[in-house]
């Protein structure tokens, strides 16, 4: 095939038509025919030439130019594109490195092999340029639904046509048992895409808790003009889910706007997601008050938070367990979801038990360490007394309150619980001294002989041991194994240490030993400040 002026304006239109019919730049599709015809023309004059091609916009005229580029001597390597400063003294009067020599060559006629391959470079070109348009308009659709229809299944996956391109909803994405032959319709998430060496990947799902929320926002207008908000959703796919819903217009219900006129609305969403039953519960600032919404239709009895340990104890009646758990637990998991904390839950009795068990074990510590009878030990922990520090430290108006207690006894009291602690920490102090530790640590502000004797029998035994620690070490903390809270016990938990105190003591030690400035730890801080703030 000869480039003549029979074909000039035929290149064009081709070009042309592959642009519109892929819906791509036209001027691409004309860049990847220039690469093919250089690359033929390459293997006609020679593949170490620089032979370029330039095809005319307008007229469709194609010129093949070689080009030599001006180079210092030693850096010559390919005597077909390159010349010296010396040799191009015969094209210029001045030549500088970097000058070009543009010579025009006769066009090629292109052969059948050149022609084929000139075909696989424009392919090539213009499928890496659909992939580029495909990914930048698909990027900006994450998060949003997508009707499609169904192509075909590939290993239990589903391909999906999506208009300008294919989806992929993979096995686990696809609600329950579903299944779907082709020219099916579907409806789904636009979970994820991603920029592969296939092309872009558009990674669809049906069982993303944000799909639920997507499909009340299209089914409920106050959600799509933002007077209801959904602040958090829990999905057990296929089977029952979870959503917390706030308005902020006092005179619309949250709740019934998202159940509709006799639950048209809610039951829209529910035969898109096959039957799958929905809980709408009123969302709260309160965390107590939203966990009580979210183990609806379970009753609460009562509610303690750990907010350090981020766990959260529910106290339920005995009659209404199986309720608040759930079948195979699923209305107490998938509440835990929607408040982002770990519950535990416990009936009335165990709860009474364990409460019980807590006020005997302090009761025989205030007798055996105070020396005192059982009635006066009750007395005591029925206050909220919980450990000797309290009593010996605690001022001395709130032991004078307690009925019968005047100042003759509080005093007693204070001195034998002062006494029992001084003696607790000799003992401490000598078995932490008999384990090797060092004054360095000893001496150090906010730890107790008690505390030391812990660390000592660790191997924590001097001030710079105590300045590797990690806050979590002491204090203990909770890390994510295989999708369960795991508890990491700290060595110096049981002395009632929070991560903030652990973190103060630590850094205090390292900025005592020099190994941290100052002045850098207050910047850093400020930062962090800062960047809470905004």
């Amino acid at each position: 095939m000869a480039i003549t002026s029979a074909n000039q304006l035929e290149l064009l239109q081709t070009a042309d038509a592959v642009a519109r019919e892929k819906m791509i730049d036209p001027a691409l599709v004309i860049e990847a025919m220039e690469e093919s015809l250089a690359r033929a023309a390459k293997s006609r004059y020679g593949s170490e030439m620089d032979i370029r091609v330039k095809i005319d916009r307008k007229t469709g005229r194609a010129s093949f130019t070689r080009v030599r580029t001006v180079v210092e001597d030693e850096a010559v390597e390919n005597y077909q594109a390159q010349l010296t400063v010396a040799q191009a003294k015969q094209y210029f009067a001045d030549p500088k490195v970097g000058d070009e020599i543009v010579d025009e060559v006769p066009p090629v006629d292109l052969g059948r092999i050149a022609a084929q391959s000139a075909k696989q470079v424009i392919l090539q070109k213009v499928r890496e340029a659909e992939r580029d348009r495909q990914f930048e308009e698909f990027k900006d659709r994450k998060g949003s639904i997508i009707n499609g229809v169904v192509k075909r299944e590939e290993y239990g996956n589903i391909i999906v046509d999506i208009g300008r391109g294919e989806g992929i909803l993979r096995r686990n994405e696809k609600i329950g048992r579903e299944s779907y032959r082709p020219n099916d319709r579907i409806r789904c998430y636009i979970k994820d895409v991603r920029r592969e060496a296939r092309g872009p990947q558009v990674f669809l799902s049906r069982t993303d808790p944000q799909f639920m929320a997507e499909l009340f926002k299209m089914e409920v207008p106050e959600i799509y003009d933002g007077v209801i908000e959904i602040k958090a959703v829990a999905r057990d796919p296929g089977s029952r889910a979870k959503i917390g819903v706030i308005s902020y217009d006092s005179s619309i219900d949250p709740v019934g706007a998202c159940v509709g006129m006799r639950g048209s609305r809610v039951q829209a969403v529910v035969n898109e997601l096959q039957g799958e039953k929905i809980d709408i519960i009123p969302w709260n600032e309160d965390q107590a008050t939203f966990l009580v919404n979210a183990l609806q239709p379970a009753e609460v009895s009562k509610v303690v938070i750990d907010e350090e340990a981020g766990k959260i104890e529910v106290v339920v009646p005995d009659e209404q367990l199986s309720l608040a758990i759930g079948r195979r637990g699923q209305n107490v998991r998938l509440a835990s979801q929607l408040t982002g904390l770990d519950i535990d839950i416990l009936t009335e009795e165990e709860e009474s038990q364990r409460r019980q068990a807590e006020f005997a074990e302090r009761t025989k510590l205030f007798m055996d360490a105070l020396d005192l009878d059982e009635f006066f030990a009750q007395l005591l922990v029925a206050e909220g007394f919980t450990n000797l520090e309290e009593v010996a430290y605690v001022d001395m108006d709130e032991l004078l309150s307690i009925e019968g207690v005047d100042e003759a006894t509080a005093a007693e009291l204070q001195a034998r619980a002062r006494d029992v602690i001084e003696e607790q920490n000799r003992k401490a102090l000598e078995n932490a001294r008999a384990l090797g530790v060092e004054d360095s640590l000893v001496n150090f502000d906010g730890l107790t002989p008690q505390m030391i004797e812990v660390l000592a029998k660790d191997g924590v035994r001097t001030l710079e041991d105590f300045a590797t620690c990690a806050d979590w070490e002491l204090a203990g903390g909770w890390t994510t194994v295989n999708g369960e809270r795991v508890k990491d016990e700290g060595l110096l938990e049981k002395f009632d240490m929070s991560l903030e105190e652990a973190q103060h003591l630590v850094m205090t030690a390292r900025i005592q030993l020099g190994w941290v400035d100052p002045t850098e730890l207050e910047a850093a801080e400020g930062a962090e400040d800062e960047e809470a703030e905004a």
